[in-house]
């Protein structure tokens, strides 16, 4: 039961940041350095900091409790992450929701579980390494086989059903900037395991495991946001845009806050839900490992959803779709081997 209400709280963070990128159709008169800037505000500083919060153990503190080790290696970790965020951005931008997620959240899930299991030492050729290893392969199974949707997505639209669904389509493009920000993007799961000494003293002063990993997510998203707002800044400077922070007044600026808050929280959600679900999965040591994978699968699961909800493979043939649904069978067939395993 533990096993099922774990998974269940990490699917509900998912399904959060799957809708993080929407609202952004609903900020006016920002270009996208700015909305990107704004959001990040609040989803890589003022909710990872209130998450954090809940995880100070009476009578500390967030300096205390960040000096018991590993957080200088968290933020380290987190700037390599933010240039996959950034770059994680743009795939969306060239890409579309779908394609652009399924490919860069594809290449982090792989690389995510795998690399702190290869600096521990675990052996993935036999037992629980073992299993693993296969459940990352069947991952990266079903996101090749979505890419394969893409493609032939591509192929079957006409340049104008292109740009009506996804205004700055550029596959090639989309694609290498997907798998670099999956790669980059691996490095929050580094981030986390760094500071392992961190959440084991919150542990330790009496917190409740569901937040004890919240101060090392906040130090990983610190990272991320320098990197992130070092670049959008350059772009306000590049394209003249940084006016509009202060152009756009009243009801609009209200709107644009409001909607950057939003995304901002949705993006957290995915977060906060996997360390509250890694609390229930403490019993099934490869699923625990597992679970960085679990997230990136529901995360394309969900966007992919959701991007045929917003008519992003409008104009596709039944076959294409087909080929969709079939990779995401395969991106959930990877999380059920994995839990049956650990029965």
């Amino acid at each position: 039961m533990n096993t099922l209400i774990g998974l269940i709280i990490i699917a509900i963070g998912s399904f959060g940041q799957s809708s993080s990128y929407v609202p952004i159709n609903k900020v006016k008169n920002w270009s996208w350095e700015s909305f990107w800037l704004v959001q990040g505000i609040f989803a890589w500083l003022l909710f990872p900091l209130l998450g954090a919060l809940l995880a100070v153990p009476g009578g500390s503190s967030l300096i205390e409790l960040w000096g018991s080790g590993g957080a200088l290696p968290a933020i380290i970790y987190g700037v390599l992450w933010g240039v996959g965020g950034l770059t994680f951005g743009l795939s969306m931008r060239y890409l579309g929701i779908a394609l652009g997620q399924s490919i860069a959240l594809g290449t982090c899930a792989g690389f995510g579980t795998l690399f702190p299991a290869i600096f521990a030492g675990k052996d993935l050729f036999h037992g629980d390494g073992l299993m693993l290893l296969i459940g990352v392969c069947i991952t990266l199974a079903g996101i090749a086989v979505i890419g394969y949707a893409g493609s032939l997505r591509s192929k079957n639209m006409t340049e104008e059903e292109k740009k009506v669904a996804v205004k700055d389509f550029a596959l090639t493009k989309g694609l290498l900037v997907a798998l670099l920000a999956g790669v980059m993007s691996a490095c929050f799961a580094l981030g986390l395991d760094a500071g392992t000494p961190i959440k084991e003293a919150a542990l330790n002063g009496g917190v409740e495991a569901l937040y004890a990993g919240l101060p090392v997510i906040f130090l990983v998203t610190l990272g991320g946001f320098c990197t992130n707002a070092a670049y959008c800044i350059q772009q306000n400077i590049k394209n003249k845009t940084g006016k509009e922070y202060f152009s756009v007044k009243g009801g609009q600026l209200i709107n644009n806050l409001l909607f950057c808050a939003l995304a901002g929280v949705l993006w957290y959600s995915q977060f906060f839900g996997l360390e509250m679900g890694k609390s229930f999965l403490v019993d099934s040591p490869v699923l625990l490992a597992f679970s960085w994978s679990i997230l990136m699968s529901l995360n394309v699961t969900f966007s992919n959803v959701r991007g045929i909800l917003l008519k992003e493979w409008k104009g596709v043939s039944n076959t294409t779709i087909a080929v969709l649904i079939l990779g995401l069978v395969v991106l959930i067939s990877s999380i059920i081997v994995v839990a049956m395993a650990q029965v």
